[in-house]
């Protein structure tokens, strides 16, 4: 199967035109298209609607999942349902096969790498931020254990790595995503991870147990090839 993979469209309606162009080739180069998150700007129905349109007409199948963009407007329930009517595989903490591939994903959270993952400890507004992201993690595993097909792709629109947030500042590498959706990777094994969020990080790191990571954020694929908009993976 070959993958198509992409994130952080921040799509607006003024880039119909723009968008509808780069992604012409899509279906003949892939498969199925994966969509890692931050597909609208602001979380807006309004352009979720002509993103959409762009997307149906592809006729290709489409799997993804939302972004911190998408929830920008408390309307990403609404989003989930326009997507889903257009016949795209939204995945929440859950899990989608087509022709012996798994899919699974959610969204995922911040909270940190390493030694510098923020535990919850001390005042409860810390640890409620802990518990969200703990729940992306738990979300993330709920999906992993729904597959049977032994070819798996993880989605995700926080790093699970801090390899692929590398080259942002350092100071908010914290805020790009977390090492616990690396651990539940790495438990239940995946052929590899797709992600966005880091606009400028790096394009590819691996899990503790070598499971391949590839940032697909769209600025960091046209940083690479000014006409990329999206990247092949081969599974």
């Amino acid at each position: 199967m070959r993958i198509a993979a992409t994130a952080d469209l921040h799509f607006s309606p003024e880039r119909y035109a723009k968008l509808k162009d780069q992604l012409d080739r899509v279906r003949d180069e892939a498969d199925v298209f994966v969509l890692a998150g931050d597909l609208t700007n602001y979380g807006q129905p309004s352009e979720m609607e002509p993103l959409l349109n762009v997307l149906v007409r592809l006729r290709l199948p489409t799997v993804a999942v939302l972004g911190n963009h998408d929830y920008e407007s408390g309307k990403e329930e609404e989003l989930k349902r326009m997507m889903v009517a257009e016949g795209i595989k939204v995945l929440d903490g859950s899990a989608y096969e087509r022709d012996g591939v798994g899919f699974a994903g959610t969204k995922g959270f911040v909270g940190g790498f390493g030694r510098g993952v923020l535990t919850a400890f001390g005042e409860r507004e810390v640890k409620d931020f802990v518990r969200a992201s703990i729940d992306e993690a738990l979300k993330l595993e709920r999906a992993m254990s729904q597959l049977r097909a032994n070819k798996r792709v993880v989605v995700l629109h926080y790093s699970p790595v801090a390899e692929t947030v590398q080259g942002e500042s350092p100071e908010i590498y914290p805020f790009l995503g977390t090492s616990r959706l690396a651990e539940i990777v790495d438990r239940h094994g995946a052929d590899f991870v797709v992600h966005g969020h880091a606009h400028n990080g790096a394009p590819n790191g691996r899990t503790a147990t070598g499971v391949p990571v590839h940032n697909v954020a769209i600025t960091l694929l046209q940083a690479q090839q000014p006409s990329g908009v999206y990247r092949i993976f081969d599974v």
